[in-house]
């Protein structure tokens, strides 16, 4: 049974597993998703009792959002849709103003739908992210005009949570958090402060905690971006979490257990590209790490960090 958490104040209930879209119907990596699949694959997430999907114009070029659109149409009232702005379909970034009205038009054609539970900047620069940018009166404005329920920002480290969470009245955070990249639990305190939403981004490190990687492994598409050094220094690390897998949760499972036990965490959205991840991580809904194996994780990635101050790259 699907368990739910409050989305921070903006008291939406979400499943503590999300649906993550970025592979839905991208045929330019992960081996192509062809349309049956992804419609098959977010109606078996509706059944399972998943609420929040999350989607970008840029994933897949559009496609997510299409065939999210598309599945979704018939149960609107009951999803929460995120979706974010600033990366085009085509390539490059454009977060003015101007570009928002154009892309959230975008987004609520595709998505079939003349509104948007939660809208967010998708990992800006910082000077984005302060409140005197121009986007975030953009933002409210259309919250204002009912196109928007609730804005924030997708991004990746406490120093850009605090711009935010000082200079705007963001009221949904999406961070990059995983037992690899903890540094935005350094800032959970002003996410407490502020009562803010957060879904956790990439909580299986692209992979790497799913346990399928090794030192040898070859790497495409985004990935590619990892050097030889890079890739041997995961999977190393990935080794050093031998102990984290029990007798009835794989690596998987723990690691979002990890992530969920953190109070300040709404949901977490990985990627779902088959029925055997769809699976796999739904069955880690409403699970935590007992406190001293929470404790022992932050005490591991502090160590190879130097307690934040050497990260991993991504």
């Amino acid at each position: 049974m699907m368990h739910y958490r409050r989305l921070g104040k903006t008291e939406l209930k979400v499943s503590d597993i999300g649906f993550g879209a970025w592979q839905l119907g991208n045929n330019d990596q992960w081996g192509g998703m062809d349309d049956t699949t992804a419609h098959q694959l977010v109606a078996e997430a509706l059944d399972r009792g998943c609420n929040l999907f999350d989607t970008a114009p840029n994933y897949a070029k559009t496609n997510s959002e299409r065939l999210l659109g598309e599945t979704l149409r018939g149960v609107r009232q009951e999803v929460v849709l995120v979706s974010k702005f600033g990366h085009k379909p085509e390539g490059g970034t454009d977060y003015s103003a101007e570009a928002f009205q154009e892309s959230l038009h975008g987004s609520l054609e595709r998505l079939k739908t003349d509104y948007l539970d939660v809208v967010l900047v998708h990992s800006p620069p910082l000077e984005v992210l302060n409140g005197q940018h121009p986007i975030w009166q953009a933002m409210k404005k259309a919250q204002t005009e009912g196109k928007v329920r609730f804005y924030g920002a997708s991004t990746d480290y406490a120093f850009e949570v605090r711009e935010t969470l000082e200079t705007t009245d963001a009221q949904v955070l999406e961070l990059l958090f995983n037992v690899l990249h903890q540094d935005v639990r350094l800032a959970f305190d002003q996410v407490r402060a502020n009562d803010v939403g957060v879904i956790t981004k990439v909580p299986l490190d692209s992979g790497w905690l799913g346990g399928k990687y090794k030192a040898q492994t070859v790497f495409d598409g985004v990935r590619k971006r990892w050097s030889q050094a890079d890739v041997e220094q995961r999977a190393a690390l990935v080794e050093q979490l031998a102990w984290l897998p029990t007798a009835d949760r794989n690596l998987a499972q723990q690691s979002l257990a990890y992530l969920l036990s953190y109070d300040e965490v709404s949901s977490v959205i990985p990627g779902i590209r088959s029925q055997t991840q769809l699976d796999a991580n739904f069955g880690a809904t409403g699970q935590r790490l007992s406190a001293a194996d929470r404790a022992r994780l932050e005490t591991f990635w502090d160590g190879f960090t130097d307690k934040g101050t050497h990260l991993l790259p991504w």
